[in-house]
């Protein structure tokens, strides 16, 4: 059984994330500048809630940017800046 705490110790940002590999989405978080904050609710409002499956099926050269992101059936360009806002566990067990 793993404990809220083992979760939370698995958790990376969705852009330190290797690609081709399936995710869960276990939080947004909520950052202190106000221009961060309603990113923070449009990422939200666009689906990437706690329990989503997510994986990164492709990143731009150089540096990893922009990258493509796997969220049900929509597939979503995200800087890594908005992507650095969503912490996931490795692993989904709804996917496809």
């Amino acid at each position: 059984m793993t404990t809220l705490t083992g979760v939370a110790a698995a958790a990376l940002s969705l852009d330190q994330f290797p690609s081709h590999q399936w995710a869960t989405v276990l939080d947004v978080q909520r950052p202190e500048s106000a221009e961060d904050r309603e990113l923070a609710l449009r990422l939200i409002e666009i689906g990437f809630v706690p329990g989503e499956a997510v994986r990164i099926v492709a990143s731009g050269v150089p540096g990893r940017e922009p990258l493509a992101v796997r969220l049900g059936h929509t597939t979503f360009a995200l800087r890594r800046h908005e992507a650095a806002l969503i912490r996931v566990v490795p692993g989904a067990e709804h996917h496809g």
